[in-house]
């Protein structure tokens, strides 16, 4: 027999009885019940009761251990009886009357429990993530991770594409985060960067005469995290592909991303045919560009019902500037007074004055609205207003006002805080959609200049047509997002491949050729050598394993995550350098207080 087990404990069926076993384990739970000891001994694969009588010669050994002790059990296998065995364990049918043990790894007093795994303090979690991950939960996550990853990889290679990798000491570049240094030793003074994407790699391999790329790619930003974005490092589905148009791309990612949700969303829902919602209108009616669709509300501009009306707010802000506009937020079964008051206070505590409504009612078989705006705008316009959302008694309408560009967000956010009051949400399915047509370029309020929305390497609609005769912030570019229940995963865009578009492109966001020339050296000497068309996308694995784990937090799909303040609290990093190595390294320390 194996030094260690014949079976994992995972394995043991009613058609084992009879047998002698070996298992090896960790001590999930002991019980005893006076003269009989349990032990629920846990492993990679699964759990198994393992029993211990007084007439067991390891029974004495068995009452010594305790939870998390590593363990390996010698025993024989018996059938439970009917009434005892546990149908939601795989092992539940049968358990292993214990005859000798051998203690492999005693354990101190747990830092965190594992069994039934209560809500613990991160900080303690992060520092001993080696338990942490041995909580049943977690585990699960982790290897649904590894599945989902490996289903990306088949998905990929089925339809053609080739899996390379792209360096990870590279030079800086401007992708929109700040960037991770590595100072160099044989280079004094000089540094690499890690790379925030394989942007620039994957370009010049279409350069090169490959034809369709991907890969389960580390990427590297130095960010503030968040529950969606982890600090320091994440991995994407990296692709790219040449001789492509932007519908090539979105047809050829939608039924691998369909795939790999309906795969491990356990039955839930998935759509079908995802809608493509140009950015304008994803702003327009949602107030984001990353759209939850579960949500069914969806906003309309309403402003004409308030021009020159008597709510007078509204009324002088119309009037006063061509730009502003009200937007309504209808809200199904909303209509109550007190549901209204709640989200006048959220608004409040948003920061905002308040949200104006109106809530309509049945006043002897006929609808009327109430509140301050219904008062002040009249009978005639309420039910304008009503007829053009679509609402009924026991409906609700709340107004946003002012220039879009300030107040969408805030619209969007309350969107979705009365579909989740309301539980208007549908839950129990995935929702996913593209955006596309994002504008090329936005304007930077703290700098003052013109910058790049998204991707510094899209093809703008219009070409070098539209660069040199358009003012920039109306120029759209082929650039696309992927959107699944309101979180962006995954982002792309067919490349600017053509050398005078990429300077002129530049050359309007601040970068002269020098400094193309010198921070894009490798992509604008290949540019000049018959560049073909191209064009892919990067779809986040982070989130998408989150999403099909049910999971609010990244930390809970990755296996060794830093904290809030992108620390890692288990092997102490960031951690000081010797004298030593700053000498090797030429560097000299002034850190601020």
């Amino acid at each position: 027999m194996h030094r260690y087990r014949s079976h994992t404990c995972g394995d043991l069926r009613k058609d084992h009885a009879g047998e002698e076993v070996r298992l090896s384990g960790w001590v999930h739970r002991v019980r005893d019940h006076g003269g009989v000891l349990f032990i629920d001994l846990r492993d990679h694969y699964g759990l198994t009761q393992v029993v211990a009588d007084v007439d067991s010669p390891a029974y004495k050994l068995v009452e010594t251990v305790r939870a998390e002790w590593c363990i390996r059990i010698d025993g024989k296998v018996k059938l439970r009886d009917e009434a005892m065995a546990n149908d939601k364990l795989a092992t539940g049918a049968i358990e292993v009357f214990c005859f000798g043990l051998e203690v492999l790894g005693h354990s101190k007093e747990l830092p965190l429990p594992v069994f039934e795994e209560p809500e613990y303090p991160e900080d303690i979690r992060l520092k001993n993530r080696f338990i942490d991950l041995r909580r049943e939960t977690l585990h699960s996550n982790i290897m649904k991770r590894s599945a989902i990853i490996a289903s990306m990889r088949n998905r990929m290679n089925d339809i053609g594409f080739s899996e390379f990798q792209t360096p990870i000491l590279t030079a800086s570049s401007p992708e929109g985060a700040r960037d991770f240094l590595v100072p160099s030793r044989v280079h004094p003074g000089k540094f690499y960067a890690l790379p925030q994407a394989p942007q620039q790699f994957k370009q010049l391999l279409m350069m090169s005469g490959f034809d369709r790329y991907f890969q389960i790619a580390p990427c590297f930003r130095d960010e503030d995290p968040r529950a969606d974005r982890l600090p320091g490092e994440f991995y994407q589905l990296d692709l790219e592909m040449s001789f492509v148009t932007q519908e090539d791309v979105l047809t050829t990612m939608e039924p691998v991303l369909r795939g790999i949700f309906e795969e491990f969303s356990q039955g839930r829902p998935v759509t079908q045919t995802f809608p493509r919602i140009q950015y304008n209108d994803s702003i327009r009616k949602y107030g984001s560009d990353k759209p939850d669709l579960r949500n069914p509300i969806e906003m309309e501009e309403v402003s004409e019902h308030f021009r020159g009306s008597g709510f007078k707010v509204f009324a002088n802000m119309l009037e006063s500037d061509e730009k502003n506009q009200v937007w309504a937020i209808p809200a199904k079964t909303g209509g109550s007074r007190a549901f209204c008051d709640r989200m006048n206070s959220w608004a409040q505590g948003e920061g905002q004055p308040g949200l104006g409504y109106i809530f309509f009612r049945d006043e002897e078989g006929a609808i009327a609205g109430a509140g301050p705006v219904a008062k002040n705008i009249g009978a005639e316009r309420t039910e304008a207003l009503r007829l053009q959302l679509g609402l009924e008694a026991g409906d609700s309408v709340f107004f946003a006002a002012g220039n879009p560009k300030k107040f969408y967000s805030f619209a969007g956010n309350a969107r979705l805080k009365i579909g989740e009051e309301l539980k208007l949400v549908d839950e129990e399915r995935f929702a996913l959609c593209w955006i596309v047509d994002f504008p090329m370029y936005e304007w930077n309020e703290e700098e003052e200049r013109v910058d790049f929305n998204h991707n510094p390497f899209s093809m703008p609609e219009g070409g070098l047509e539209a660069l040199e005769n358009k003012d920039p912030l109306t120029i759209g570019a082929y650039q696309y997002d992927i959107v699944c229940n309101g979180y962006e995963i995954g982002s792309g865009a067919i490349r600017n491949h053509q050398i005078e578009v990429m300077k002129k492109a530049f050359e309007i966001a601040g970068y002269d050729e020098s400094v193309l020339e010198e921070r894009f050296g490798g992509m604008y000497r290949a540019f000049q050598y018959g560049a073909p068309p191209h064009g892919g996308m990067a779809a986040g694995i982070d989130r998408i394993v989150m999403l099909l784990c049910d999971a609010q937090n990244l930390r809970e799909v990755t296996l060794f995550p830093m904290n809030q303040q992108a620390q890692d609290l288990l092997m102490g990093a960031p951690s000081e350098a010797t004298m030593q190595q700053l000498r090797e390294l030429s560097l000299m320390l002034n850190v601020q207080e």
